[in-house]
C-alpha cells in the first residue's frame, strides 16, 4: 500500500507539467493562410460578378448563378429596411398606423409587459 502511495506522489509533478503538442508543417487544417490567396487570384472577374461563392451548402451541387433583380420577388428588397421601434409607434395614434405596424405594436409590447413582470418576479 506504501508503495502505490509514493508511485503516485512521484507522479502528479510530471502531470502537472504535460502540454500539448504543436503540429508542425501541418498541411490543409484550418486557417490556411497563404493557400487561400492563390484560389481567389484564379477566379475570373466575370465568374466573381455571376456567382455567390459559398453558398451552396450541399456537398454535391454549384453555388448558385446571381440573377437580374426582375427574377427576385418584390418583398425581398425591403427587408433590410427600418421598422420604427416600440416608442415610436407608442406616440402614434394605433387607428391611423398600417396594419403591419399595428401588428408590431401589439407584439412588442406584449414582449416589454412580459419582461417587466419577469423582472418584477425575479426581485421577489
Amino acid at each position: 500500500m506504501a508503495m502505490t502511495c509514493r508511485k503516485l506522489k512521484n507522479l502528479t509533478p510530471i502531470m502537472q507539467i504535460r502540454g500539448f503538442a504543436i503540429a508542425k508543417g501541418k498541411k490543409g487544417g484550418k486557417g490556411g493562410g497563404a493557400a487561400d490567396g492563390t484560389k481567389d487570384s484564379a477566379l475570373s472577374n466575370e465568374i466573381k460578378s455571376t456567382t455567390v461563392f459559398g453558398a451552396n451548402i450541399l456537398k454535391e451541387g454549384a453555388d448558385p448563378k446571381i440573377l437580374p433583380e426582375k427574377e427576385y420577388p418584390d418583398w425581398l428588397w425591403g427587408l433590410l429596411d427600418k421598422r420604427p421601434p416600440l416608442s415610436e409607434l407608442r406616440r402614434k395614434d394605433p387607428e391611423l398606423l398600417p396594419f403591419e405596424d399595428v401588428k408590431r405594436l401589439v407584439k412588442l409590447d406584449n414582449r416589454s409587459r412580459i419582461k417587466e413582470n419577469n423582472a418584477v418576479r425575479a426581485k421577489n
